[in-house]
């Protein structure tokens, strides 16, 4: 933990020795924590309730007068408002045995008297990141979910009937999403295309001619640019961000297939049986999974990968590789086949891969059809 996030931390120390709460009070202000001291159960239940001071971590002595730390762990964790804050009991060498159950209680961790300073300032730290993150993840998912209800409104209005305006309506609206991104150009219409054409090169194969209807193949022509609709829900400096994410960026930028996902079950809930919705949930949620289950978000593998979403991986990595971006240029059609066919039965589907070859000049038609504007 960095000395600035160090000096924003604030820590609750509950022990009744007079000395064990001034020696933790000079090591924490050293390390650059803020201290501060009860020195009773009760006290600390009143600090903890208290609207003006943000306490994120407490040190709690388990042989206590009046309320002990058991006690005062149990009504920690058994309260909604404060059950999140990380609790570090204090021990005595000889009550190590007691240590097992304020873990089984909740409590994160355990610090033996006399204090180490090396293990007090590690476990602290360990204990503080923790709730950085589940801080940051609840704070994301509130955001996360008035996306949702802001979507599904817009989704709603626009899929109560699937005729041709309806559609188009649709496609403007993932092109809105898609547009955040300056990179994407004539991404989408590629990609449905894309998407067309494998699905009628593959309906020739005998184990699709049932599954590969015309109705499939409008549903996924339809729904293909429904695939990065999430992405509304991650924030402009991810999306559009030009260096490489960091390892927090990235846990938000994979969510995006559970956002859009998510949004469109909501559609789906709303008015149920549209073949078309239904498409678009599996091409949303399913598109970054890879045929040897090292995709995201769930890891599914082979055939449990809607063959939508497995077509759709396809279409979307050739169009990356075959794109200009601020970070390469674009791949030649002979670089991209090398790729996709190296991937052959690890990211992607053989029969996608057979598909696409089978097709490769379309492809190229394609792409000079629906070519980026400058």
């Amino acid at each position: 933990m960095s000395s600035d996030s160090a000096a924003l931390a604030t820590i609750l120390v509950v022990d009744d020795n007079d000395m064990n709460r001034d020696m933790l009070s000079r090591r924490l202000e050293h390390e650059g924590y803020q201290a501060i001291l009860a020195s009773d159960g009760y006290m600390a239940l009143d600090l903890l309730a208290s609207d003006s001071i943000n306490i994120d971590l407490v040190l709690l002595d388990i042989m206590m007068p009046q309320l002990d730390g058991y006690q005062v762990l149990e009504r920690i964790k058994g309260d909604s408002r404060l059950h999140n804050i990380p609790v570090i009991m204090i021990t005595a060498v000889d009550e190590i045995d007691s240590t097992v159950k304020c873990i089984e209680l909740g409590a994160e961790d355990y610090l033996p008297k006399p204090f180490n300073p090396v293990l007090l300032r590690a476990r602290i730290g360990a204990s503080l990141e923790k709730k950085r993150l589940h801080d940051m993840e609840s704070r994301y998912r509130e955001q996360v979910e008035q996306n949702n209800l802001v979507l599904s409104d817009r989704v709603r209005e626009q899929v109560m009937e699937i005729a041709s305006a309806q559609l188009g309506a649709i496609f403007a609206m993932s092109k809105l999403a898609e547009s955040r991104d300056p990179e994407t150009g004539e991404h989408l219409d590629r990609m449905r295309e894309y998407c067309r054409i494998l699905a009628l090169q593959m309906q020739k194969l005998p184990q699709y001619k049932e599954t590969i209807d015309q109705g499939f193949i409008e549903n996924i022509y339809a729904a293909s640019p429904l695939h990065d609709i999430g992405k509304v829900g991650v924030p402009d400096a991810i999306l559009c961000k030009p260096g490489k994410l960091t390892e927090d960026e990235w846990i938000i930028m994979k969510t995006h297939p559970i956002v859009g996902a998510e949004t469109l079950r909501e559609v789906n809930r709303q008015h149920p049986g549209n073949a078309f919705v239904q498409t678009g949930v599996e091409i949303a949620e399913a598109h970054h999974e890879k045929w040897n289950g090292r995709g995201y978000p769930f890891g599914l593998a082979g055939e449990n990968i809607p063959l939508v979403a497995r077509i759709l991986a396809l279409g979307d990595v050739y169009d990356a590789l075959t794109s200009k971006r601020c970070y390469k240029n674009a791949f030649s059609a002979d670089e991209a086949r090398n790729i996709i066919t190296g991937d052959r039965g690890a990211h992607f589907d053989p029969d996608v891969v057979d598909a696409f070859l089978a097709t490769e000049d379309e492809f190229a038609r394609i792409r000079m059809q629906f070519q980026d504007s400058e």
